[in-house]
């Protein structure tokens, strides 16, 4: 994979051929890095160096290495002494600054809204301060938008302007006040995490080791006390407790400092400030106390209460990161080889050019009917869906058919050759927009393609959380995160990974848990307005015992600054609400803004859309009503049911390669019928299809539009005067009519209306049920214009129905629910219903995969049970008991310890127990939320 131009790398093999030249080379430990020495992923990624091809662990080092040795620079990795991190490179040039690079950041950032996003994986991060630290520094620079820690996850999103701040800077700063940040990716995160857990049990074993030895001469020296011992065997004793505490205090308590100092030189507080305070005091009055032989010493309490610092932190971040695993399973883990049989570039342009073009037309169509309000659009979904529809995926099956073609012409000429080109093998990060893979049975699909083989059976349960196999046809969309569970086969990548379907699951979640909501923020800002009244106060007791009892002054402030540390406090939130998160996102509910669990907790209404929500948005076919025109009369001998089989067959006809939810229906009720022949076929936005079959014109869709009524024309009018739609007596949700021009008056003619019925969700009863037992109250706000609606609303035992209603209307009776003083969640598709759902104070879209791209709510239901709805609200309600009781654990233990503390009956290793035991409760609490 490297880049190195063919003179430089000639070059380069030259000088270096001889290997005494580089036996003083320092290399790095098996499978670790050769530029900073972290472990490599598996595969890793190479550069040249020094002639030979080196193990490298992310893109960076790779680019780092390669910019080294290209500018001629080889003979830093002759002269280091060390191979580290922190090894400073050679001026010319920095390794953060690699990260500008296009090809780098094409990797981890990605715009939105005109900014650049990226996702950071982050070291060090120890307590809420420190993801506060790192925002309020980050929120000082020009151009930053939004800066989100997780402390959780150890993840940052960070949002802002390119233009006027690069990504290395933003790096630069974290990394100067103290933390480690890179771009984020699952391996490597994870290899991080290990690598932190790792140094944190290491630090915890010798803080063990020494506070068990510590303590033993501890014990010596307190009996002594009462036995008279010698001055020669107390100092002796103390020397050695010295000896033992030495390496507690200056490797295992590292991280306390560290994180202090960090906090200090940002002119910053946070919960590590008062813990330094505390053990720097205590260590040196010991050391004052040894040296001159007056005094105390406390080397036990100091390497005890590093150990229950550390034992505490150490419980606590294996508790996160289990949370944290979570949501990791949700979202699959690239392959990180695949087989790539050739590429298509310009198909796959053609087909992301269709789709644009069409997004645009359904842009401009929605606009229009939500403008023209409920009168012709609400009866029946706009045409646009099966025109533009049919366009895509005409067009992909003929660039499939073209492929398979081209493919069986080149296996007759050569088989050995293709199975050469099979075997060719490429990273996933590498694969392109318009290469041609082949995905093996059993593996993961990497990303959103276009199917190109005769068919495929997929499981799309990662996604929906519907377990049952889809069977895919040529030229069909396949979605990324799917899983291939039949005979391989091959298909055109019309997406990066990273912007798969399965990626932007993965952001959406990211995005909602970086995102604090209120109560979090709340937290925040006590736990730092703790920490400052912590220190005041500890000053204010040193000086009190200072003047009663000198020799009581330094442990009794100690003991105030590690018992009062609000470290529980700080914990109360993040820990609850990533634990509910995830929990939800086993029932299939994902959270995509911050404050959609506060807010749920909250909720008094629930406002409900009813196609696609109550309903399954898949109608059926109830009935045929057929209408003999006064003019026709040669089909009054046929039987009853042959007529209407004759009209269904050209319905049918019409609506062939149109994926309607009506085309759908009409399609499947005349599946065993013999179909007609079309020609001319066109499709009309908000109205229907028109073609002619063996001469004679027909249309399908809507009355107005069956009939050619507009509004300059009354064609036909006293010919269909008895043309009634009954959609109650037919119990029926929609209707459409189909319709014929006659050839001598040129006039439009009803043939038959076909009745749809919409079947209600088997679970929204019991749903809406459990909704009115909690007090909350449903309403229906539809655009369906029918009072089969109401009707429909009635059964369910909703308390109150709207129809006919226009995007307009149904925000403007949300907002009148909340100047009521209602707390409205609304539940719609997602893409219809983006202005209610905005309007709303939370909202949720149940959405298929194929719908998450434009889904602005503020959550999802992604397998379509919309009993999920009080599975969140349940959850919502006890993550708001358990952060409610963690809030009063936390404040009623500072209280209670402070008095004690300040008062001298609290030693400082009993304070230390203290503050790790109350940690630990808020820790443990906060994973109760995985029964919920």
């Amino acid at each position: 994979m490297s880049s190195i131009p063919s003179s430089v790398s000639s070059a380069t093999n030259h000088s270096y051929e001889d290997t005494s030249i580089i036996e003083g080379l320092v290399l790095p430990l098996a499978d670790h890095c050769f530029h900073c020495g972290d472990p490599v992923p598996q595969p890793p990624f190479y550069a040249e160096i020094l002639g030979q091809s080196r193990e490298m662990c992310c893109m960076g080092c790779q680019l780092a290495a390669q910019s080294i040795v290209e500018a001629g620079l080889e003979q830093y990795y002759l002269d280091r002494s060390e191979i580290n991190r922190t090894a400073s490179l050679p001026t010319q040039l920095t390794r953060l600054e690699v990260y500008d690079h296009d090809e780098i950041k094409s990797q981890f950032v990605y715009a939105q809204d005109g900014m650049s996003v990226a996702e950071l994986s982050v070291n060090n991060l120890r307590c809420a301060a420190c993801t506060w630290l790192i925002e309020s520094r980050l929120d000082e620079l020009e151009g930053i938008g939004k800066c989100q820690v997780n402390l959780t996850n150890q993840r940052m999103r960070v949002i802002w302007d390119e233009n006027k701040l690069p990504i290395s800077r933003i790096l630069a700063v974290i990394n100067e006040i103290g933390y480690e940040a890179k771009p984020y990716r699952q391996d490597t995160h994870e290899a991080m995490l290990a690598r932190h857990n790792n140094q944190m049990l290491l630090r915890l074993g010798i803080a063990a080791l020494g506070s068990m030895q510590a303590m033993m001469y501890a014990v010596a020296l307190y009996f002594g006390e009462y036995s008279d011992m010698l001055i020669f065997q107390r100092d002796f004793l103390r020397w050695v407790s010295l000896f033992v505490s030495t390496p507690v205090f200056f490797y295992a308590g590292i991280p306390f400092f560290t994180s202090a100092w960090s906090a200090i030189r940002a002119r910053q507080v946070n919960m590590d400030v008062p813990v330094s305070l505390a053990l720097i005091i205590t260590f040196f009055a010991s050391l004052y106390a040894t040296i001159t032989g007056q005094g105390e010493t406390y080397y036990d309490s100091v390497s005890m209460f590093i150990f229950f610092l550390l034992a505490g932190r150490y419980i606590e971040h294996n508790a996160r990161l289990k949370a944290a695993t979570m949501a990791n399973d949700l979202v699959v883990v690239e392959p990180v080889l695949v087989q790539k049989v050739a590429e298509d570039k310009s198909a796959a342009e053609h087909i992301l050019q269709q789709l644009k073009e069409n997004t645009s037309q359904q842009d401009e169509a929605i606009e229009d009917n939500a403008q023209k309000g409920s009168s012709v659009a609400a009866e029946v979904m706009p045409d646009f869906m099966q025109r533009m529809d049919a366009n895509v995926h005409q067009l992909t099956s003929r660039i499939a058919q073209d492929w398979q073609q081209a493919r069986n012409k080149q296996n007759a000429q050569s088989q050995a050759e293709d199975d050469v080109e099979l075997k060719k093998m490429v990273t996933a990060h590498s694969l392109q927009v318009g290469d041609i893979i082949l995905v093996e049975a059993g593996s993961e699909i990497i990303s959103d393609g276009i199917l190109l083989s005769s068919t495929a059976t997929v499981s799309q349960s990662l996604l929906t959380g519907e377990g049952d196999l889809i069977i895919k046809s040529q030229g069909d969309y396949i979605v990324g995160g799917a899983q291939n569970d039949s005979q391989p086969f091959e298909m055109l990548v019309t997406a990066l990974p990273k912007d798969s379907q399965i990626g932007l699951i993965d952001r959406l979640m990211n995005r909602a848990m970086s995102e604090k909501p209120k109560l979090a923020q709340q937290a925040d800002k006590l736990a730092r307005w703790f920490v400052a009244r912590i220190l005041v106060l500890s000053v204010l007791v040193f000086v009190g015992w200072y003047i009663v009892d000198p020799s009581q002054a330094i442990w009794a402030t100690v003991a105030v600054l590690v018992a009062t540390c609000p470290c529980a406090l700080s914990l109360a939130t993040p820990i609850a609400l990533t634990v509910s998160t995830n929990r939800l996102a086993s029932y299939g509910f994902l959270t995509t803004r911050g404050h959609t669990l506060q807010t749920l907790a909250e909720i008094t209404h629930v406002a409900f859309d009813k196609t696609g929500t109550l309903t399954y948005g898949k109608p059926n076919l109830l009935n045929i009503e057929l209408i003999t025109p006064k003019s026709q009369t040669e089909t009054d001998d046929l039987s009853l049911t042959a007529q209407k089989d004759t009209l269904l067959a050209i319905a049918a006809a019409l609506e062939v390669g149109s994926r309607h939810p009506i085309a759908h229906a009409l399609l499947t009720a005349a599946y065993q019928l013999h179909l007609p022949s079309t020609q001319a076929v066109q499709h009309y936005p908000a109205g229907g299809v028109k073609a002619m079959i063996d001469g004679t014109v027909y249309r399908i869709g809507h009355k107005d539009f069956a009939l050619d009524r507009t509004d300059n024309s009354a064609n036909d009018i006293d010919a269909n005067d008895d043309l009634t739609i009954d959609l109650v007596a037919q119990r029926a949700s929609s209707a459409v009519v189909l319709s014929y021009q006659n050839t001598d008056s040129k006039k439009w003619q009803a043939l038959a209306c076909f009745y749809f019925n919409d079947k209600v969700r088997d679970s929204a009863q019991s749903m809406l049920d459990t909704l009115k037992e909690l007090g909350i109250e449903s309403v229906m706000l539809t655009g369906d214009p029918s009072p089969q609606a109401l009707v429909m609303a009635e059964s369910l035992g909703m308390q109150a129905a709207y129809n006919g209603l226009s995007p307009t209307d149904k925000v403007n009776h949300i907002q009148q629910l909340q100047a009521n003083g209602a707390v409205v969640l609304m539940v719609g598709d997602g893409i219809n219903d983006a202005p209610v759902l905005a309007a709303a104070d939370v909202s949720t879209s149940i959405a298929g995969a194929a719908d998450l791209a434009q889904v602005s709510s503020d959550s999802i239901i992604l397998n379509g049970q919309i009993e999920a709805i009080t599975a969140a609200k349940r959850i919502s309600d006890k993550t708001e008991r358990i952060i409610k009781q963690n809030f009063r654990w936390a404040l009623a233990y500072n209280s209670i310890v402070l008095i004690p503390a300040a008062l001298g009956y609290v030693p400082p290793w009993l304070a230390a127990i203290g503050m790790s035991l109350s940690s630990l409760f808020v820790v443990l609490n906060a994973l109760r939320l995985k029964r919920a």
